[in-house]
C-alpha cells in the first residue's frame, strides 16, 4: 500500500502574498497550489482530496470561516488551517470550535507554520490511508501485517515480489509478534503454487511424535498406526511448509528435513519407499541458528540450505512512523469482530501509541486496538496543567524529538531541521531523553 502523497491548497486574495506562500512552500518539498477565491478552491475540490486547506480568514466573498463550514459539511476530517492579519481572538476561538486544524495570526513564524502543515499533511495522509483500508476489509481483502511506509516495510514488500513465484527456500528472522507467518502466508499467494500452505510451530510438537507429524507413518510403524498416515511435509505438496521457530526442531530430525529440501523425497516412518514431494520450505526464527550451530543445537549443513533467501522483520519500536496505520487498521477488525462503534483515535492517544516500546510487536498492538474498540485501553494519566514556561518547554521537547525521528536520530540533520547549532540540540537531548 503505497502513501497517499498530500499537497497544500492555498486560498489568499493578495497576489503578492498567495505567491510568496506559494514559494515557501514548495521550497520546502511541500506541494502547492494557489486560489485567489474560495469559491475558486470548493469548485475544484474532489471527494477524498488528498489536501489541507491553507486559507486567509478576511476576503472578499466567502470568508475563510464560512470556507471552513462549507469543508466540515463536506469532509469533516479535511484539516484547515487559517491565517488573519487583525489579532481578532474570538474569531481564532470561533474557528477552532468550528473544527480549524489550527490558527496563526500574521505575522507568524513560517517554520512553525510549516510545522503546523507538515502535522496536517500527515493526519490527512493517514484519513485516507485507513478509508482505503476500510473499503478492502469490506471487499473481503485484508492487506495484512505488512502495512506501512517504512523504509524497512517497503523493503520486505519489494522482497517478497521478488522471489514469490521462485522455489527458493526462505529463512524469515523476526522477534516473536512482527508477522513472521503473514510474510509466509504472502510468500506462499504469490508464488502460484496450488498446494496448501501448511503451518507447523516446531516447538509446540513433542519429540515424541515429530517424527510422524512431520513425515508420515506406514501402518504398523508403532503402536495405534492402522493406515497410512499423511505428514505435514507430504500435506505441502505443491504448497508451501511454513516451518516457525525451527530452532525448536529435534536435531535428530533435522538431517531428514535436509534431504527433503536437497531431493524432494522423503520416506516415511516405517516405509522404505521413497516419496516425491515439492514444497516450498519458509522457516522462521527468533534466535541466530549460526550461533545455535555452534552450540551443537542446529545443523550448519541445515542453516546454509535454508539460508538461500533471508528477510528481516524490523520490530514495531523500529517503525514507529507505520504504528498509527496499523492501529487503525486493527480497529477497524476489531469493530467487526465485536460488532462495536469506536471513535476514531485521537492525536494524544497515537502520539502515547507511537512513544511505547512494545515489546510484543504487531500482535500487542493488535491487542491494544482490540482493547480500544471494547473501551478498556489503557492509557497514560493527563498530567496537571502546566505553567507557560512548562508548556514552551514541552513544545519545545516535542519539536526536538519529532525532528530527531524524522531525520532518523541524525543530530546533524535535526539541528539543520530546527534551525538550531548542532551544540545546542545535543544540550537540549541531555536534557530531554534523561
Amino acid at each position: 500500500m503505497t502513501p497517499t502523497p498530500i499537497d497544500v491548497w492555498l486560498v489568499e486574495d493578495d497576489d503578492d502574498v498567495r505567491q510568496t506562500l506559494l514559494q515557501t512552500l514548495q521550497l520546502s518539498g511541500i506541494g502547492a497550489r494557489g486560489f485567489a477565491r474560495a469559491e475558486q478552491a470548493l469548485q475544484a475540490l474532489p471527494a477524498e482530496a488528498p489536501v489541507v486547506m491553507l486559507s486567509d480568514v478576511r476576503m472578499p466573498g466567502m470568508d475563510g470561516l464560512t470556507l471552513l463550514k462549507q469543508l466540515q459539511a463536506r469532509d469533516a476530517e479535511l484539516p484547515v488551517v487559517l491565517l488573519t492579519g487583525h489579532g481578532d481572538i474570538p474569531m481564532a476561538v470561533e474557528a477552532m470550535r468550528l473544527g480549524a486544524h489550527d490558527f496563526f495570526e500574521k505575522p507568524y513564524p513560517p517554520e512553525r507554520l510549516l510545522h503546523s502543515l507538515r502535522r496536517a499533511m500527515d493526519k490527512r495522509a493517514l484519513v485516507l490511508d485507513n478509508r482505503r483500508l476500510r473499503q478492502q476489509l469490506a471487499a473481503g481483502r485484508d492487506p495484512g501485517l505488512l502495512l506501512g511506509h517504512t523504509p524497512q516495510i517497503e523493503l520486505l514488500r519489494r522482497q517478497i515480489d521478488n522471489i514469490a513465484d521462485t522455489s527458493a527456500s526462505v529463512l524469515i528472522l523476526g522477534e516473536t509478534g512482527t508477522g513472521k507467518e503473514m510474510v509466509a502466508r504472502s510468500l506462499h499467494q504469490g508464488s502460484g503454487r496450488k498446494g496448501h500452505f501448511v503451518a507447523v510451530n516446531c516447538t509446540a510438537l513433542p519429540e515424541s511424535i515429530f517424527e510422524s507429524e512431520m513425515f508420515g507413518a506406514e501402518p504398523g510403524a508403532f503402536t495405534g498406526v492402522t493406515r497410512r498416515r499423511i505428514g505435514k511435509i507430504e500435506h505441502a505438496d505443491n504448497g508451501t511448509l511454513f516451518l516457525d521457530e525451527i530452532e525448536g526442531m529435534p536435531v535428530t530430525l533435522q538431517a531428514k528435513l535436509l534431504r527433503v529440501l536437497q531431493e524432494s523425497v522423503l520416506e516415511r516412518l516405517g516405509g522404505n519407499r521413497l516419496v516425491e514431494v515439492d514444497a516450498r520450505i519458509v522457516a522462521a526464527t527468533k534466535v541466530d541458528l549460526q550461533e545455535a550451530g555452534r552450540a551443537g543445537l542446529f545443523r550448519p549443513d541445515l542453516y546454509f540450505r535454508l539460508n538461500v533467501v533471508t528477510m528481516f522483520l524490523p520490530p514495531l519500536r523500529e517503525r514507529r512512523a507505520d504504528i498509527p496505520l496499523l492501529f487503525m487498521h486493527f480497529v477497524e477488525q476489531a469493530r467487526t469482530q465485536y460488532n462495536r462503534d469506536a471513535a476514531p483515535p485521537s492525536d494524544d492517544l497515537l502520539q502515547q501509541l507511537i512513544c511505547r516500546d512494545w515489546p510484543g510487536n504487531v500482535r500487542e498492538l493488535r491487542h491494544a486496538a482490540e482493547q480500544y474498540v471494547l473501551g478498556v485501553l489503557p492509557v497514560a494519566e493527563q498530567p496537571a496543567p502546566l505553567s507557560l514556561p512548562g508548556q514552551l518547554a514541552a513544545l519545545e521537547q516535542q519539536l526536538i524529538l519529532e525532528a530527531m525521528h524524522k531525520e532518523n536520530d541524525n543530530v546533524a540533520r535535526a539541528a539543520e531541521r530546527l534551525g538550531i547549532p548542532r551544540k545546542t540540540l545535543y544540550d537540549k537531548l541531555a536534557r530531554y531523553r534523561r
